[in-house]
């Protein structure tokens, strides 16, 4: 077999595929004789280059190598989709990004930085969307879960692994993580909704700031919570 052929083999292979695929999904199109795992990285990453200056990109996430859309691209394929993405609010997203830095995290952890109660809705919602998971439990009185994020969250966030996330003490980090692909739309800054939802209430209301925004502005706000919690723990 020839490079070409392994090549075509690897690209029809992924862009088929309707989640990433592992190194070892993908020797198992070849024999072990054909392509091992170091011809296997030479060649995708051959490929990353013949899609460099196209539409879609390969890249290498948590759970294995897929090909998606460049964020570029995002604004002409929405056009094409009507339905809008979940709304998240800010605790949720707050909570969310506690996790992801500070993991393993307890509950009681999370409302220490944040200052307020985090419902069960809060948690749920993570946890349904496939973003976080209980890691084990604290040996501590009421043995409290332990939270961390999940290959999906990585997956979503195109990531490969949580090290790639922007520093908590980086000026820059709320920035890029702004660019990162949460499908998020609006949020309530209304005070009242905020103190509904931090009070355990299954209602959640969103509206008059885009994604972006959203992002930018709740994860300012994690970022100088946890920044003051780690100085209390120094």
């Amino acid at each position: 077999m020839t490079e070409g052929e392994t090549l075509r083999i690897l690209e029809t292979a992924l862009l088929c595929a309707d989640q990433p695929m592992s190194l070892s999904d993908l020797r198992k199109l070849f024999s072990q004789e054909e392509v091992q795992a170091d011809d296997l990285r030479r060649l995708l990453a051959l490929l990353q280059l013949d899609w460099q200056d196209r539409g879609l990109e390969l890249v290498n996430v948590a759970s294995g190598w897929r090909f998606q859309s460049r964020p570029e691209m995002q604004r002409y394929l929405s056009r094409l989709d009507p339905v809008r993405p979940p709304k998240y609010s800010r605790a949720v997203l707050e909570t969310l990004a506690i996790i992801a830095w500070r993991q393993p995290v307890t509950r009681g952890d999370i409302e220490d930085i944040r200052g307020v109660t985090v419902s069960t809705q809060i948690v749920r919602t993570l946890e349904e969307r496939g973003w976080i998971e209980v890691l084990g439990y604290r040996d501590a009185p009421g043995r409290p879960a332990l939270f961390g994020t999940t290959h999906q969250f990585l997956d979503d966030l195109g990531l490969k692994s949580l090290d790639e996330l922007p520093p908590l003490m980086d000026i820059d980090a709320t920035e890029a993580l702004a660019a990162l692909a949460f499908d998020t739309e609006e949020i309530d800054d209304n005070p009242r909704a905020e103190a509904q939802e931090n009070a355990a209430t299954a209602s959640e209301t969103y509206q008059n700031s885009s994604g972006d925004e959203l992002q930018e502005s709740s994860l300012a706000a994690v970022t100088k919570h946890s920044t003051e919690y780690q100085k209390e723990d120094d």
